[in-house]
């Protein structure tokens, strides 16, 4: 199923910047690029150790009604620098229009700095669901009943 996503740039965005972008064909994901205001662009933004930055891409996105897309960390920053995406992962809803903006968080050994077009975070497109809610006063029963954590084995 062909799926159309538009994308569009904010009025201060560096239209440089590399768009939205899979890097092999097999790739799930689009990565996104810091993309900062003039003043920020030549030093970046520097990350400290356990703080929270907020990154802004210069991007926003029209999905069709049953498109949401999957906001999610790099596993490259995340193996190299210990950098992900805090609310991983972020969901940008089809109705949303602003920009796409990463709250990035360092659980690395050493704060880093994030360079004006240096890939963040990854778009993953899934097929959104909208199920209608129904309220009952007894779920069915399964083997697994009410036991959560842990529940189904140690490995």
């Amino acid at each position: 199923m062909k799926v159309e996503v538009s994308f569009a740039y904010t009025k201060d965005a560096d239209l440089k910047v590399v768009p939205p972008s899979k890097q092999t064909l097999g790739s799930a994901g689009f990565d996104i690029r810091a993309n900062f205001p003039l003043a920020d662009r030549e030093l970046g933004v520097f990350l400290p150790v356990g703080e929270i930055v907020a990154i802004p891409t210069g991007i926003m996105l029209a999905m069709p009604d049953y498109v949401v897309c999957d906001l999610r960390s790099r596993s490259g920053l995340a193996k190299n620098s210990g950098i992900v995406v805090l609310n991983s992962p972020g969901t940008i809803d089809p109705d949303f229009r602003g920009e796409i903006t990463v709250l990035l968080i360092n659980h690395g050994r050493e704060g880093q700095t994030i360079n004006h077009g240096d890939r963040v975070a990854q778009l993953v497109f899934l097929q959104a669901l909208a199920p209608e809610l129904v309220q009952v006063t007894e779920l069915g029963r399964t083997v697994r009943g009410k036991d959560g954590f842990g529940s189904t084995g140690d490995n």
